[in-house]
Parts: C-alpha cells; sequence; structure tokens
C-alpha cells in the first residue's frame, strides 16, 4: 500500500495532467485517512474550482481555513473561488484578509541566517580611500575665449 505522501503526490501528479475527477477521488483519500492533512485540503478545493464546481471549491476551501485561519494561500484561493460563483463582497473579504495574512508573514519571518552569524557572510574586498585631486584639470575640448566677442547672429 502507498504511504500517505505517495498518495498525495499521485494525486498532485493527476492534477497537473489535468485529470481531475481522479485528483479529487485520491484526495479525497488522503484526507480519509488524515482529516488534517492541509496541503491535500487546499488542492481539493483548487480541483473542485478547475473543474468548475464552484460551491464545492468553496465548501472544500472553509475546510481548509478551518485548519488554518490565517493562512494566505487560503484567503487567496476563497477569494477567487467566491469571485467566481459571483459573490464579489466575500471575494474581497477574503482578498483583504489574503493581505493581512501576508503582512503578518513578512512579521514572523525569521531573521537572515547571513546576518545572524557573521563567520558565513561572503568576502567584501576592502575599499581604499579615494583620492581626490586638489585642482580639476582644465577641460581641453572647451575652447579657450581671447576676450573677443563673437558677431551676432542676424
Amino acid at each position: 500500500m502507498e504511504s500517505l505522501a505517495e498518495q498525495y503526490d499521485e494525486a498532485m501528479l493527476e492534477f497537473s495532467r489535468g485529470e481531475y475527477d481522479g485528483a479529487i477521488a485520491r484526495l479525497k483519500a488522503v484526507l480519509d485517512a488524515e482529516p488534517q492533512h492541509f496541503d491535500a485540503q487546499l488542492a481539493l478545493g483548487m480541483a473542485y474550482y478547475r473543474k468548475g464546481d464552484y460551491a464545492a471549491a468553496i465548501a472544500e476551501g472553509r475546510k481548509a481555513e478551518q485548519v488554518r485561519p490565517q493562512d494566505q494561500l487560503v484567503h487567496t484561493n476563497l477569494s477567487l473561488f467566491y469571485m467566481k460563483a459571483g459573490d464579489k463582497a466575500t471575494a474581497e473579504h477574503h482578498g483583504l484578509q489574503a493581505r493581512i495574512s501576508s503582512w503578518r508573514t513578512d512579521q514572523q519571518a525569521p531573521p537572515d541566517a547571513r546576518a545572524a552569524e557573521p563567520e558565513l557572510q561572503m568576502a567584501k574586498p576592502k575599499l581604499e580611500p579615494v583620492k581626490l585631486p586638489g585642482k580639476f584639470p582644465d577641460m581641453p575640448w572647451k575652447k579657450k575665449t581671447t576676450g573677443k566677442r563673437l558677431p551676432d547672429a542676424p
């Protein structure tokens, strides 16, 4: 028997081929074995969406929201599903929730590992100070005028 990860991978392979009915059956089998499998729940909603079954896509998207209520991708998908279903107000609500979730993840992002460990930083060349000339050279491309004035143009 396939492991849960293999079942999920097979479902995603079918999804990528456009075989949405097969993907839905496999994703449901994964969710029967592990109801909290977030990726399978999210993919199931998208498979229904690709089939054009927006009501089922919304139902599965809401289940994914129960697993991870502040996930950006959940709200992005729900916004898309509601928009296609014709519920613009709810779609805009989930679009806003997706943006808020993205701000949360930006603040919670771990600091750059290279900044935390200076010995892992790339070597930087030493910058030598630039010596400015005391006097800037003349501009040889400009002609020197001897004080004569050119006649005015007619």
